[in-house]
This record gives C-alpha cells, sequence and structure tokens, in this order.
C-alpha cells in the first residue's frame, strides 16, 4: 500500500496531525513515493523498530534524505572528516561510545549545570520582560538551549553566535529538499565548523577543562579511548542536536499551554509544570519522525518491508495512536503521565539529553510562571515551520503578557 502525501507540503508542515491520523487508521506501514521511503505510524511499530537494532540499522539518521549536488559533494569530500558515532551507528561501535557519553552526561554534571541554566535564564528574560511582548521562540526558546549545550561542551562563549550561525543550515539540508545554492552554502558552512571543532579538539588535549570534551578524553574507562576525531564527530552532532531539539520543543510546549487555557492553571499549581512539560513532548513533538534502514525483508506490523527499506518512524502518528493513549489528540497536562511516549526514541538509541531537555524546559517555564500574570499569542502572525521531515517547531512565536 502506499502513502498518498508528502511530508514535505506546506500543508502538512503547518499541521501534519491530520495527515498522520489517516496514515495511521487507513495504511499504519505503507511506502511514501514522494520521499521514497517507507512511513510507520502506529506506537507498537514505532518502539518495535526501535528496540530492535539487529534487524534496522541506524546508520541514514543523519543522512541527506536526498543526494547532494556534485559542488557540495566537491566541498565536503576532501575537507569534512566527520564520522559516525551516536545517533547514526549501530554496535558494537556505538555501545562503546555511547557508555563514554553517558558518563559525560551524568546526574552529577545536571545537578551542577541546573543552577547555570537557572541564571543564563534569568538574564535572557531581564532583556525583553518589562517590555510586554516578544518573539519567545527568537528570544528565549532558541538562546537558552544553545548557550547550554555550548557551554557544556566548553566552547568559548564569545564563539556562541558564530557556532549558531554554522548550525542553522543542517537541518534543511540533511531532512528536506533544499535547492543547490543552499546546499553549497551549507556544505560551506559545514567544513567551516568542522574545522573549528576539530581545531577545538586538539587544543583541549593541551589545556584540559571542566567541561564534557575533556570527561571524553579523560572518562573513568581508558581502555578504549575514544580517538580526537571520534571526539570532533560527538562535539559536532552534539552542537546542533543539543539546541534544536529542545528550542523547538520548549516553543511548542509554550503554545499547547497557551492556546489551551493552562497558564493560569500552572500559576496556581507548579506541580503541573512536569506533567505539562512531558505532555508536550507527547502531544507535540520537536522530533515528529526518525529514519531506520531495513537491514533484511521482515515484517513490521503484518507488512513485510524488503531488505534495504528506508523507514520514516512517524513519532507524532504514534505519540497520538489511541491504541497507546485515551483521548490523544487532546493535550492535557493532568493526564496520567505519558513517559512512554516515543519523542526520545526507545533502546539502545534512547536520547542522552533528555534529561537535560527536561530541566531546560522546567527552569524556563517556572521562571515565566513567576514574571508573567498572564500569557498570550499575538493573532495574526501565522506559524512557520522549517521544510523538514523530522524537527518541528514554530520559527516565530510572538506572544504578549502583563507583570506579575
Amino acid at each position: 500500500m502506499h502513502s498518498q502525501f508528502d511530508p514535505l507540503t506546506e500543508a502538512f508542515l503547518s499541521n501534519p496531525y491530520p495527515f498522520l491520523a489517516e496514515q495511521r487508521e487507513e495504511a499504519p506501514v505503507a511506502y511514501c513515493p514522494a520521499i521514497d521511503m517507507w512511513i510507520v505510524s502506529r506506537h507498537a511499530d514505532v518502539e518495535y523498530v526501535f528496540l530492535n537494532p539487529d534487524l534496522f540499522s541506524a546508520s541514514i539518521a543523519q543522512a541527506t534524505l536526498l543526494p547532494l549536488c556534485d559542488a557540495a559533494v566537491d566541498i565536503l569530500k576532501d575537507d569534512f572528516g566527520i564520522e559516525p558515532v551516536m545517533s547514526n551507528f549501530d554496535p558494537p561501535g556505538h555501545t562503546r561510545i555511547r557508555r563514554r557519553l553517558a558518563q559525560a552526561f551524568s546526574m552529577k554534571r545536571m545537578r551542577v549545570l541546573t543552577p547555570v541554566i537557572e541564571d543564563r535564564c534569568a538574564e535572557i528574560l531581564d532583556r525583553f520582560a518589562d517590555a510586554g511582548t516578544a518573539d519567545l521562540a527568537q528570544e528565549l526558546c532558541y538562546p537558552l538551549p544553545a548557550i547550554t549545550i555550548f557551554a557544556m561542551i566548553g566552547f568559548p562563549p564569545e564563539d556562541n553566535d558564530q557556532i549558531k550561525e554554522w548550525c542553522a543550515d543542517k537541518l534543511v539540508v540533511n531532512w528536506g529538499r533544499p535547492t543547490e545554492e543552499a546546499q553549497v552554502r551549507a556544505a560551506e558552512t559545514m567544513v567551516a565548523f568542522w574545522k573549528y571543532v576539530v581545531a577545538f579538539v586538539a587544543r583541549r588535549r593541551q589545556e584540559p577543562a571542566d567541561d564534557l570534551t575533556t570527561d571524553l578524553m579523560l572518562g573513568k574507562d581508558m581502555s578504549e579511548p575514544l580517538t580526537d576525531n571520534e571526539i570532533a564527530s560527538i562535539l559536532f552532532g552534539l552542537s546542533f542536536a543539543g539546541h534544536e531539539t529542545t528550542t523547538n520543543q520548549t516553543a511548542n510546549c509554550l503554545r499547547q499551554i497557551v492556546e489551551n487555557g493552562y497558564w493560569e492553571k500552572l500559576r496556581q499549581d507548579r506541580d503541573l509544570v512536569p506533567k505539562a512539560v512531558e505532555e508536550s513532548i507527547r502531544h507535540d513533538s520537536s522530533v515528529i519522525a526518525w529514519r531506520r534502514l531495513a537491514k533484511q525483508e521482515t515484517a513490521i506490523g503484518g507488512v513485510t518491508v524488503p531488505a534495504g527499506a528506508k523507514l520514516m518512524l512517524s513519532v507524532g502518528a504514534a505519540n497520538r495512536d489511541p491504541d497507546a493513549y485515551d483521548n490523544p489528540e487532546a493535550f492535557d497536562p493532568e493526564r496520567a503521565w505519558p513517559k512512554d511516549h516515543l519523542s526520545f526514541g526507545r533502546g539502545i538509541h534512547l536520547c542522552l539529553g533528555a534529561h537535560l531537555a527536561r530541566i531546560e524546559m522546567g527552569v524556563i517555564l517556572n521562571q515565566m510562571l513567576d514574571r508573567f500574570a498572564d500569557l498570550e499569542l499575538v493573532e495574526g502572525t501565522p506559524l512557520e515551520f522549517p521544510p523538514n521531515i523530522s524537527f518541528r517547531g514554530p520559527v516565530h512565536l510572538p506572544a504578549r503578557w502583563t507583570l506579575a
């Protein structure tokens, strides 16, 4: 059976959920000619793929959706030495690297980082709170996660703006249909950032510091040390993944809270804050789809897919599967915690940054609730979403408020 929709059309990007609900009901495992992938949309089936790395490879998770043009390939082939390390790496190599990275993302480091996140969030809010209006996506949701992950890695603060600029083109190039001009521009920025990261790792070898990069070099288990190129590859990926997903998820969370009338409830009952965060991750995930490759002919939900089939795991559809949740289309922070959602993946590739994302979102939401007596979105501004198949969050979120 074929899927008839294209996940890169304007209609899908603006609101994918009606399409996904129909897909899940009518053809839960189906080939999609528009992107040359098999779409998997039921919760049980998506979870099955995540939990069976022996059958489904993660190798295409970071691949470009379409082949790059010759000019972009030429730019990358000599000066871009990144290698698979985490989300696009299979065992046994993935196991070794994840074990080392998990040490760097320890609960101890998260506890130390929390007051730093709180201070930085307060500084950002101080810049515009008194104005009573701001683009929350650009002025709050974007800078805080970026500053946090860059500081955790150890990048100098004065380089933050340049690094954010370098990371900007990766989204559409890897998960969308960019023009050749955009591909060339992205290839140039990827090479520039790669060279920066390689030089930074070399400098850290000579000048260790209290940061994640040094942790990767000097971990507890040195029987299988990471190479400098592996460390550079990890930092390159984290610089994007460590803030893009949290940026989008925070904006999605604020939007759902406001549109569903929960602001005052949260102000009165702060125990609902972590529940609202978790419900937003289920209901309006910033990672709406992820990719796998079938290693052999195999059945998913009773449908046989061929060896080499590229799979789009529709996390957005799975997280609203009525077989998994009661009234799944509703945003309901007061429901039983939906921690079986699939937004952070499952199994060996479960997102290592999940706890950090929850901390950042909780800090932002609690500080806004402290300061803002109310919050509403500015009417008349159409929401815009980046044109890609995997990451979803509003580019702009203009809002207004009165101070508490």
